[in-house]
C-alpha cells in the first residue's frame, strides 16, 4: 500500500470523513406555544416605515430596497427621534419577560403546553360560572 497505511487504517479514515459534518444528536423539536422574542427598536421602526415606503413607492417589489432605505434612515435619525421606538421596544420586552415567566412556570409544573389555546381568564370565568351555579343551588335549600 502507498503511504504505509493498511486497509483498516484507510477504512477508518474514510468512515471518519463520512461522519465529519454530521451532528451527533438530534435537535429538539421547537415548541409552537413558546412566545416569540420581542422586536428591537429598529424593527418597531420598520413596521411603520414599510407602510410609508410602500405608499411612496407603489411600484417597488424589492424587500431589500425597503430594508436598505429603512437602515439608511435609521442611521441618520438622532437619539431623540429614536426614543419613541426604543420605548415601545422596551414595553414589548417587559411583556415578553412576563409571558416567558408564565410559560416557564407551565413547563416547570409539567403542564402540557400543546393545545393550550384557552387563556387563563376564560378558564377562570368558566370555573366561576360553575361554582356560582352550585352556590345558588345550596342557597335555595
Amino acid at each position: 500500500m502507498k503511504g504505509g497505511e493498511t486497509k483498516a487504517q484507510s477504512k477508518s479514515t474514510d468512515e471518519r470523513l463520512k461522519t465529519r459534518g454530521k451532528k451527533a444528536g438530534k435537535k429538539a423539536a421547537k415548541d409552537p406555544n413558546k412566545p416569540k422574542r420581542p422586536p428591537s427598536a429598529f424593527f418597531v421602526f420598520l413596521e411603520g416605515f414599510r407602510k410609508e415606503f410602500n405608499l411612496a413607492n407603489p411600484d417597488n417589489k424589492s424587500v431589500g430596497a425597503v430594508g436598505k432605505a429603512a437602515g439608511a434612515k435609521w442611521k441618520s435619525m438622532t437619539d431623540e427621534d429614536k426614543a419613541p421606538y426604543v420605548a415601545k421596544a422596551e414595553t414589548k420586552k417587559t411583556e415578553y419577560t412576563k409571558t416567558m415567566q408564565k410559560y416557564n412556570m407551565k413547563l416547570a409544573n409539567g403542564t402540557s403546553t400543546a393545545g393550550d389555546d384557552d387563556s387563563d381568564k376564560s378558564k377562570s370565568e368558566v370555573n366561576d360560572e360553575a361554582e356560582g351555579a352550585s352556590e345558588e343551588e345550596e342557597d335555595d335549600d
